[in-house]
C-alpha cells in the first residue's frame, strides 16, 4: 500500500487508511510504538494499556490450574544425605 508523507506542524505525518486501523484494533487517541530496522522499515505496533483487572484473572486461572505438590526444597531437604 502506498502512503504519501504530509508535512503537519514542524513535523511529518502519514495518514493509516481505516483498513488498517481496523486490522489493527486502532482507534482515535491510542498509541502506537514506532521502531525502525537498520535498513530503514518502519514498523508501528498498537500499545496495549496494562489491563490490572484482566492480568490478576488470568494469574487465577493459571494458579487454579497448578497442581499443589510439595515445595521444591522441602523435598530436598528430605532427600538430602549428610
Amino acid at each position: 500500500m502506498k502512503l504519501q508523507v504530509s508535512k503537519w506542524g514542524n513535523s511529518l505525518a502519514v495518514r493509516l487508511p481505516v483498513e488498517c486501523t481496523r486490522a489493527a484494533g486502532l482507534k482515535e487517541g491510542d498509541s502506537v510504538e514506532a521502531s525502525i530496522t537498520p535498513s530503514g522499515s518502519i514498523t508501528l505496533t498498537p500499545e496495549k494499556s496494562f489491563d490490572k483487572a484482566a492480568f490478576l484473572t488470568r494469574i487465577a486461572k493459571l494458579h487454579d490450574s497448578m497442581p499443589m505438590t510439595d515445595p521444591v526444597v522441602e523435598t530436598m531437604r528430605q532427600e538430602a544425605r549428610y
